[in-house]
């Protein structure tokens, strides 16, 4: 076994008497730094023992001899360890000026080994802080570069914090000392605090107290290899619960942007029976219209530039409506029951749509930056975060749900509209204004179009060709949901969005896509008219 020398002994036990006997005073023992004038090891001792003193009163007396170290301020003059400050010298445990020049003061060397020690000592510090933020990076940092020196500072932290999270962080990396224990009991604790992790490298470390060396455990105690089996499991549950969430929210985010561009489809589509090839060109608008409003806010509002999402909604709108407004009054009125000439005009008008798009903007994607409120997200167990931008998303989706079936079921345009969806030769004779409301159908359809384009905005890249990948879907929703269908196309897009995701994990994204696809025709075959067959109950309420 490796002996340490005399000198290193000593300093350890010094080091040890003074943390451990009676309160800490004001100022630091002269033995606690004493460790700087030796070898390199215990410099790197000091350090660490400096850290272990962070939750007693002189945790700011040690903060301020280890800036002093990483600033190269701490040196050694006539075997004392002291600070220079400027033209003065003081002693480095007292603060005591001393009667030494700078000149005579040797630095304490810093190389990368210091650093690394010196970030655990000050995440040890870091324990008693009243900020929860500064506390929880501690005891991550800690947690990854635990030893046995730290038990003192779990120990002391534990008792202590009142946080969950933090307590967790603390109680594994405590568990993990505690694993290479010579006591059974204290390793059988270990084995079923970190049960309650569900980091893999957790896993790892528990599944090594099952291994076997020839016809030997490396863990002899019975009872704690039934325990670190049962935490194993637990992990597994645990981890493949969070990534099921995960899977489960990507999914629904993307359910969501299937229903924003589905939903002025089913408008469209329901009024006018019109196959709208140039509908992902509509997305294209709006999230083209979304990147102008960015660049307004940064070059004249830059105060006020999180908030140029807020400012797109209406642009984005009103952008995509226009486009679908001139559509409709110039090509597509013209051939009303001609569904091939339809087709071929709307995708020749897509083309015109993806190359004024690459004059107007290039050809390049552009990336539009998250305002600071939609940055980051939620972290769950197993490293699965929710993000942000995709939760705001999911929220705007159901908030441009409610105001469609708002208008659908409580304005006069609205019963227009299903009245023409309906039956349009007897909406017609009762009154009701057809082809107005086909411009006004076609200019909604397309505006929410232009809102799925700026939600898409911000979780991909704004390109001329960004629509494309995503009209094969909305046709897909439609169809599935029932033709001219909200509830239709909600549970439609729900579930061709969480059902890909699941699948796509499975099988992988081509697959996956091949899958959805087969099931879509088989379900067409046997139930032409999709989920929701369309029929006169909305216009009996």
């Amino acid at each position: 076994m490796h002996r340490l020398p005399a000198l290193q002994i000593l300093l350890r036990g010094v080091l040890l008497l003074t943390l451990l006997v009676g309160p800490a005073r004001a100022a630091l023992d002269e033995g606690m730094v004493a460790g700087f004038a030796g070898d390199f090891q215990s410099r790197l001792d000091t350090i660490e023992a400096l850290g272990v003193a962070g939750g007693a009163e002189g945790g700011n007396e040690a903060r301020r001899v280890l800036d002093a170290l990483e600033a190269g301020a701490l040196g050694v003059a006539g075997g004392r360890v002291v600070i220079v400050h400027g033209d003065t010298v003081a002693a480095a445990a007292t603060g005591e000026a001393l009667d030494i020049a700078p000149a005579a003061v040797e630095p304490v060397t810093v190389n990368n080994r210091v650093r690394r020690a010196l970030a655990t000592a000050r995440a040890a510090l870091a324990l008693s802080s009243a900020d929860r933020g500064e506390r929880l990076a501690a005891a991550r940092t800690l947690a990854d570069n635990t030893g046995e020196t730290l038990l003192p500072v779990f120990e002391r932290a534990l008792a202590s914090e009142a946080d969950d999270e933090i307590r967790g962080v603390l109680g594994r990396a405590a568990a993990r000392v505690y694993l290479a224990s010579g006591d059974a009991a204290r390793r059988l604790k270990a084995a079923e605090m970190l049960g309650e992790s569900s980091d893999p490298a957790v896993k790892n470390l528990l599944a090594a107290l099952l291994a076997k060396n020839g016809n030997d455990w490396s863990e002899p105690s019975a009872e704690v290899r039934a325990a670190a089996e049962a935490s194993i499991r637990a992990i597994d549950r645990r981890v493949a619960t969070a990534e099921a969430v995960g899977t489960l929210f990507s999914g629904l985010s993307l359910g969501s942007i299937l229903l924003l561009a589905a939903l002025g489809l089913a408008i469209t589509y329901g009024v006018m029976g019109v196959i709208n090839m140039a509908h992902g060109e509509l997305l294209m608008v709006g999230a083209y219209a979304t990147f102008v409003v960015q660049g307004v806010f940064r070059n004249h509002f830059p105060a006020y530039v999180d908030w140029y999402v807020v400012a797109a909604i209406p642009v984005a709108f009103l952008s995509a409506a226009l486009v679908g407004v001139a559509m409709e009054r110039l090509v597509l009125r013209h051939l009303y029951g001609r569904p091939l000439e339809s087709l071929l005009a709307t995708w020749g008008l897509s083309l015109v749509l993806i190359q004024a798009a690459r004059v107007s903007f290039g050809p390049q994607n552009l990336e539009l930056a998250n305002p600071t409120w939609m940055s980051g997200g939620i972290e769950m167990a197993a490293g699965v975060v929710l993000p942000w931008n995709r939760i705001v998303i999911v929220g705007f989706a159901v908030f441009v749900l409610l105001l469609i079936w708002l208008m659908m079921q409580k304005t006069r345009l609205g019963m227009f509209v299903r009245a023409v969806t309906q039956n349009r030769p007897m909406a017609g004779c009762v009154g009701v204004p057809t082809a107005r409301v086909d411009t006004l159908a076609f200019a909604i359809g397309s505006g929410v179009a232009g809102l799925g384009g700026l939600a898409l905005s911000q979780i991909a890249n704004v390109g001329p060709a960004m629509g494309t990948g995503y009209i094969v879907d909305a046709f897909m929703v439609v169809v599935l949901g029932g033709v001219g269908q909200l509830a239709g196309a909600v549970w439609a897009a729900l579930g061709l969005g969480i059902v890909g995701k699941f699948l796509e994990g499975w099988a992988g994204a081509v697959i996956a896509k091949i899958l959805v696809l087969v099931f879509i025709i088989i379900f067409i075959q046997k139930r032409p008219q999709g989920i929701f067959a369309l029929k006169g109950r909305f216009a009996d309420n």
